[in-house]
């Protein structure tokens, strides 16, 4: 049976699959440092890179380890960022959320609509209880991000990633689902 890639619909937003025609619009924030330093990336120097992260999408997807979501404005249909779940384990009803948008979209509330919509789609179709993020002690306005989504920092984590040649700490912050007092699933 073929799997169907969801899309998920909010007052300002469709969350959808994105393709290699939507490789342009990745570009313009997949290049910017101030984007992808938090993620532990270099900016990305062609649109080929971004080719490589669109396949990346798929295969986690296709595995089932993982799904990211392209985050459109609904007047636009442009991509401006992606957000989705990796590292899942099924097994434990656990995964990984992360995120990013481009710049020009920063402090409008979009990252906080398309983080909402997607954790609730993780309870809700994933049957999660525990949905994980880990962010960069310096990258403040993620943490207050997901603060604000309801998430409870647990602990530093000493060197968990290697990356830009370097060891980086990492915050753990987690989700579970009794979290979301008065929330049906």
């Amino acid at each position: 049976m073929e799997k169907v890639f969801p899309v998920i619909e909010t007052k300002r937003l469709i969350l959808r699959e994105v393709t290699l025609e939507d490789a342009g619009d990745m570009f313009k924030y997949l290049s910017d440092t101030d984007v992808v330093k938090p993620m532990g990336l270099d900016p990305f120097e062609t649109v080929n890179d971004v080719w490589d992260e669109i396949k990346w999408y798929e295969s986690i997807f296709e595995k089932g380890s993982g799904i990211r979501w392209g985050i459109t404005l609904k007047d636009s249909g442009k991509v401006i960022g992606s957000c989705g779940f990796l590292n899942m384990v099924t097994k434990h009803h656990r995964a990984e959320i992360g995120y990013e948008l481009s710049k020009d979209h920063w402090g409008k509330g979009i990252a906080s609509e398309a983080l909402e919509a997607v954790v609730m789609y993780g309870y809700r179709h994933f049957h999660l209880e525990r949905i994980e993020a880990l962010i960069e002690p310096d990258n403040h306005p993620s943490q207050k991000l997901v603060e604000k989504q309801g998430f409870r920092r647990e602990g530093l984590l000493r060197h968990y990633e290697y990356t830009r040649g370097k060891f980086d700490d990492l915050y753990m912050y987690s989700l579970i689902k009794e979290d979301l007092n008065g929330i049906s699933f």
